[in-house]
This record gives C-alpha cells, sequence and structure tokens, in this order.
C-alpha cells in the first residue's frame, strides 16, 4: 500500500490504485500526508479544508472527514489508526513504504553521496519516475494548490536540472534533448533548462539551432518581462557565435537536498507545509502544468481536415459507431505519436455533423505545452446536457484512462470519441465501445495526402519522387505535412530534391520552426519524455539493436508490453510478438549513442 501525492491524491493497494474524487476528506488527507509524521493543527486543518473561512461547525465537520477517511481506508486494508488524534491536531505516520513523497525525498538526499555519477543520475531518475502528474490536481482546497503544489513542483525542477547536468557532463547530449525541449519550453523563464538546452544543442553539431533558441528567449524575455537573458545565457552565445568549445566539465548545480522536516510534536501555527521549502519567487504560471484548454462548439466552424486523405474503413466504422441507435457510443482512437490520430478524430466529427443537432464539441485534454490538463479545467469545460439533441463529444489528445473515466459521466448521453497514444483498454473495458489503433498510411493513401496539400499536378510531375519522399517520412501523416509545409514555402523546390535533403537527417531536419506542433523532435521527443525512465530506456535500445537482433531483445516482457500501451511499439505478425515502425526505429536510433545514430536508415 502507498498513498500516492506526486500526482493526483490516490491510494494504491497492490495492483490497484484509486485516485480519490474532490471532496473535504480529500483535502483533509493531502493535508496530513504534506506534513508526514508531524502534527497538523486542528486550525491549519480547518483552513485546508475549507479555504480559510470555515463555518461555526467546522470542528465537528472535521470529525466526521476524519471518520471518513478511516472507513476509506478500512476498505483498502489501511489500518484506522494511521491518522492519529493529538492534543490539538492529527498527525500521520509515513515512511517511504507508505507515501511517494517521503520516498522522493529520501532518493534525492541519498543521491549526492553515490559512488559517482552515474549512480547519482540513477537515483534521481528513480526519484523522478515516482511523479504520475500534477501534483493535488484532484484536490479542492485552492489554498493547498495556490501553497503546497508550486512548492512540490519546485522540488521536481530542482532534481530534474541536475539530471540534466549530470546528462550533459556524461557527454549524452542527444538523449537528454527529449528532457530538456520539453522543460524549456513548459518553464520559459526558468532559465537554466534554455541554458542546458542550447548547450546541448550545440554540442551535438546544431549551432544554427541553438541560436535560434538563444534568441527566442531574449525576445521574449524583453517582450513579456522587459529584461534580458541572464549572464549564464549571454556568456553561452558568445562561447558559440566564437566557435568555442563547450566542453564536459563536471556538473557544478547545486545538488538537491533532503527540505528539513518540522520537529515531531511541533504545532504548525501558520499554513506553511513543513518540509516542504517555500515557494520560489518565479511566477506560479511558470508549473506547466496550469492553462486552460480550449472547447470548440461543433457546427459553427467545424470544417474538414486540409488534404485527409485514406483511412476509409476507419471512418466508415467510427461513424457506424457514433451514430448508432444501440450500444455504447463510445470510440477510442490510439496509436503512435504523429501517426494521425486527432486528423482522423476531426475528419470523422465533420463528415457526421449532420447527425448530432445538439452539436459537436472538442475538448483538448493536453495543454500546448504537451501537458496534460487536470481533472478540474477539463470538467469546467465539459458542455453539460442540453436541449438541443444528440451532441458529439470529442476527448482529444487524453494521457491516460485517468483522464477520460471521470469525464465520462457528465456524457453520457452524448456519443463520445476519443484521441490517445494509449489503448486506454480500462475505459473500453468498463464503458464499452471500440478501439482503432491506427498504422502508418498507405503509399497510395501517402500520395493523395501529398497531393491534396501541394498539388495534384506538381505532385503529379514527380510522382516517383513523391512516393521516396513519403518513404523518407515513413508514410507518417506528421512527417508528411512537415515536408508538405516545406514544398509549399519553397515553390522552386523540386520534390526530388527536398526527399534528398529530408533523407539525410530525417528526424532532425522534419521541423516546421514556426510551431513545435509541427516537429518531429518535438512530439516523438514528448512522447518519449512522458515515458518512466525504464520504458525510455527500453524505447531507447531498440535503437541500438543489431539488424538481426530481436525487438524482445531490448528489454522485459512487461516493459515492451508497456511500450505498446503508449504507443512507442506495436503488436507484430503471427510468430513475432512485436513490431517497430520504421520511421519510429529512424528517431530511436537517432536518439541512441555511438554507431547506432550513423547506421540509422531511412524509413521507406
Amino acid at each position: 500500500m502507498r498513498f500516492q501525492l506526486l500526482g493526483p491524491l490516490s491510494i494504491a493497494h497492490g495492483p490497484e490504485t484509486v485516485v480519490l474524487k474532490p471532496s473535504k476528506p480529500t483535502s483533509l488527507l493531502a493535508a496530513l500526508l504534506l506534513h508526514p509524521g508531524v502534527v497538523v493543527s486542528t486550525t491549519y486543518l480547518l483552513r485546508a479544508v475549507w479555504d480559510e473561512e470555515p463555518p461555526a461547525t467546522a470542528r465537528a465537520a472535521l470529525q466526521t472527514c476524519v471518520l471518513r477517511l478511516r472507513r476509506l481506508f478500512t476498505k483498502y486494508g489501511i489500518s484506522a489508526t494511521t491518522i492519529e488524534a493529538v492534543p490539538g491536531g492529527y498527525r500521520m505516520h509515513n515512511d517511504t513504504e507508505t507515501l511517494d513523497l517521503v520516498l522522493f525525498r529520501a532518493l534525492t538526499a541519498r543521491a549526492p553521496a553515490a559512488t559517482g555519477p552515474g549512480e547519482e543520475l540513477y537515483r534521481l531518475r528513480e526519484a523522478l519516475s515516482l511523479w504520475h502528474g500534477p501534483p493535488l490536481a484532484n484536490v479542492a482546497s485552492r489554498m493547498l494548490r495556490r501553497d503546497a503544489a508550486p512548492a512540490l513542483e519546485q522540488e521536481r525542477l530542482r532534481v530534474l536540472e541536475r539530471v540534466c547536468d549530470l546528462e550533459l557532463a556524461a557527454g549524452n547530449c542527444h538523449q537528454v534533448l527529449v528532457d530538456l525541449y520539453e522543460s524549456a519550453r513548459r518553464h520559459p523563464v526558468r532559465e537554466r533548462f534554455t541554458e542546458q538546452l542550447i548547450e546541448a544543442l550545440y554540442r551535438t553539431g546544431r549551432q544554427a539551432e541553438a541560436l535560434a533558441e538563444y534568441r527566442t528567449v531574449r525576445d521574449r524575455l524583453r517582450d513579456e518581462l522587459g529584461v534580458d537573458p541572464g549572464a549564464g545565457l549571454r556568456r553561452l552565445e558568445l562561447a558559440i557565435l566564437r566557435s568555442e568549445e563547450i566542453g564536459q566539465p563536471e556538473p557544478t548545480g547545486a545538488r538537491p537536498a533532503l527540505p528539513r522536516a518540522a520537529a515531531p510534536g511541533a504545532l504548525p501555527a501558520v499554513p506553511e507545509v513543513p518540509g516542504v521549502p517555500a515557494p520560489s519567487a518565479e511566477p506560479a504560471s511558470d508549473s506547466g502544468w496550469r492553462g486552460v484548454p480550449r472547447t470548440r462548439p461543433g457546427r459553427p466552424g467545424l470544417s474538414p481536415v486540409p488534404g485527409f486523405a485514406g483511412r476509409e474503413s476507419d471512418r466508415a466504422a467510427i461513424a457506424a459507431r457514433l451514430t448508432s441507435a444501440e450500444g455504447p457510443r463510445l470510440v477510442v482512437v490510439s496509436g503512435a505519436p504523429g501517426i494521425g490520430k486527432s486528423a482522423l478524430a476531426r475528419q470523422c466529427a465533420y463528415e457526421v455533423r449532420d447527425e448530432f443537432p445538439g452539436g459537436v464539441f472538442t475538448l483538448a485534454l493536453t495543454r500546448p505545452d504537451g501537458s496534460p490538463s487536470s481533472l478540474d479545467e477539463a470538467q469546467e469545460l465539459l458542455p453539460g446536457p442540453g436541449d438541443g439533441g444528440r451532441r458529439l463529444l470529442v476527448l482529444d489528445d487524453a494521457a491516460g484512462a485517468g483522464q477520460v473515466l471521470p469525464l465520462l459521466p457528465a456524457a453520457e448521453d452524448a456519443s463520445v470519441l476519443v484521441t490517445s497514444r494509449r489503448g486506454l483498454a480500462a475505459v473500453v473495458a468498463t464503458h464499452g465501445g471500440a478501439v482503432h489503433r491506427l498504422d502508418v498510411l498507405g503509399p497510395a493513401e501517402a500520395y493523395a495526402l501529398l497531393a491534396g496539400l501541394v498539388g495534384a499536378d506538381r505532385i503529379a510531375a514527380e510522382a516517383e519522387a513523391a512516393a521516396e519522399l513519403a518513404g523518407v517520412c515513413g508514410h507518417f501523416p506528421l512527417a508528411l505535412r512537415i515536408a508538405a509545409g516545406r514544398l509549399l514555402t519553397r515553390p522552386g523546390l523540386s520534390v526530388a530534391d527536398c526527399a534528398a535533403w529530408l533523407a539525410e537527417d530525417p528526424p532532425a531536419r522534419l521541423a516546421l520552426a514556426e510551431d513545435p506542433r509541427l516537429s518531429v523532435p518535438e512530439v516523438f521527443g514528448q512522447a518519449v519524455g512522458a515515458l518512466a525512465p525504464g520504458l525510455r530506456e527500453a524505447f531507447l535500445r531498440l535503437g541500438s539493436l543489431g539488424p538481426e537482433a530481436a525487438l524482445t531483445d531490448a528489454g522485459t516482457e512487461t516493459e515492451l508490453e508497456q511500450l505498446v500501451e503508449a504507443g512507442m511499439l506495436e503488436d507484430g505478425p503471427p510468430g513475432k510478438p512485436y513490431r517497430l515502425h520504421g520511421f519510429l526505429l529512424v528517431y530511436a536510433r537517432w536518439l541512441a549513442p555511438g554507431p547506432a545514430r550513423a547506421a540509422a536508415p531511412v524509413a521507406r
């Protein structure tokens, strides 16, 4: 059993994990878990549960919340005495076996004593793997979300900075780019991440990208905050302009230390969280788990996907399921990053729009920076039942079943179309429906997509080169759209020259600087970065395998099955349990160090 606080507050008991619903008992439990082993005063708990405005009967109601928690604990085999009533308040005894926050701090505290950078890196990666989403996302207490959640996030970011320092010192510049792209985008005013990203780009031979990254950050800081970049960034820019060698020094950043907890038995007199460092002076919006996803009422402005081609059987089956008069009208579209899930969902929604007089609504479950929307955000934007007739709800880019399941009761009268890299087995197992796992486009579909985007005449004039270009893109819709964008902005560029240029380094060159959503390194990097460390290493091992090696050599069966669930690996044909999309293999080899990358073939 373990209480999980580093993400949505939940209780893990054996293979089962229960995410608690937002409620006053949930807020009470969060306030106690944030003070492991410390007596928490009744006054503080009242403010945490009732957001600093407790009613006259709050003390009696607090005792009722404690009783409800104890009954919940009994249900999951947890001793009712886990919550101890003491003079002046309550206390919960937690250790590394029962609370992930305690384990996280213990791992980071032991990391500096490691025998070498490799062991320290392993311990810190293990600590980061305990995080599974925005902290306190399902806790209703505004006070805790305002004070405790940002402080917990700062702890995580300090550890992540140290991890990136260690990776750079070890020369793992390609591998750490996955973390740094994501971190620098999510935390633009945290300059250390930007410094690390620019250094990694420069040391991997991407000088122009490194300078472009610096100028983007410089312009943002000037426009939004009226300040120039710090001394570290300015020195880095100067070194790049001078083509100076940036070596591999030992990391000198501050090592994350275990925060000092309050003395046992001490009563906190103010609502600070003992054992959690105070929030930094950085704006709270820098957490990266904030922001509001957008909804678009469907019929007004709903349009087809430009250049959409293929997927006829999937479109017909999805339309039949969504418009069926019987059975669960739920469809999950899953598959690899960049495989075209969102485009298919949008096209299907457009094609069946007349069947839904109540409207078509799209709810983005991932923010623009790639982080998952919180449950509160999604529920706030979820359209309520109306009187206009049947509705279609599109839940786009779900991070997992935990995001989708709480939203389905409110959409009971609607047809629901969900896109996710994951198969969301828990969703269809409990609510029925169908799952469409997308594969890459066929040659004819890829040709049709290029023709629809670039122009039929231009593509027909170089039909053989267009087929070559589709092969370079691995027949991935994302890569094909990026290549089409390059051709459209360069009318004089031949299809053959475009294919030849992209073939030299497809993962790096298939990117449009104006939009991170149209970038293979960005989209694939976010997908790899979302994997747990062990799964990330297994994916990288796929890129290091020799041509005759079996995919099963890259990891255990459990790891490979989890990669399938995450959309990074596919079920194989008879006799072969797994297969890997050719373009994903190119990307894995591009990330892999040494000879594996040099030998990476173009996916055709």
